[in-house]
């Protein structure tokens, strides 16, 4: 079988990233193979910190691997958070006060539009590929919802009445982002 290593310690991405794969690769976290770096994200885009991730993985472990940076891109404020989701409302990365910030500056702004962005670089026997998955919808006024992570509470997908975090991971996995980028990841590494 097939093994990937997914350059992240984030739990919540690993098991996302698993449960769209399935059995067809194994993906190993950076806990498998004993990274324990703070791998800096330090690019101005999603993609070039999906790049400073990959590449680090690959030149000091010598193993192909992917690494991914997603973004939630908000059309009333000109694209933020975008790159800076994570860690929009300060460098502790706290989904909560991240959201209420994103509220405040919303608030009583009536273009509520958005969309999720993830961008994937995978470094396969040396050679970069990147890939894309974005997911369009609206930021709602009030969070709702107990599952999922980051935005999720109040961001509603397109063609859907619920937001991410109502959906439960099943149902988000199949229209995500992550799972639009990782299909495409997949498409390619499983190419004749």
């Amino acid at each position: 079988m097939k093994k990937l290593v997914f350059a992240t310690n984030n739990a919540h991405k690993l098991e996302e990233i698993r449960a769209i794969l399935g059995d067809e690769i194994e993906i190993l976290s950076l806990k498998d193979i004993h990274c324990d770096a703070d791998i800096p994200e330090t690019a101005d885009t999603l993609e070039g910190n999906a790049a400073l991730k990959a590449e680090y993985v690959y030149r000091n472990y010598g193993m192909d691997c992917f690494a991914d940076d997603t973004g939630l891109e908000v059309e009333a404020l000109g694209g933020a958070p975008g790159v800076y989701s994570a860690r929009y409302a300060g460098s502790s990365h706290d989904s909560e006060a991240n959201m209420k910030k994103l509220l405040a500056e919303l608030n009583g702004v009536t273009n509520r539009k958005a969309q999720f962005r993830t961008a994937i670089c995978l470094i396969e026997k040396g050679e970069k590929h990147l890939f894309e998955g974005i997911v369009k919808g609206a930021i709602i006024e009030a969070r709702r919802g107990n599952s999922g992570f980051g935005y999720d509470p109040v961001f509603v997908p397109e063609g859907y009445a619920e937001t991410f975090a109502e959906m439960g991971n099943d149902e988000k996995n199949k229209i995500s982002h992550r799972a639009r980028a990782v299909q495409q990841l997949c498409a390619y590494l499983n190419r004749p």
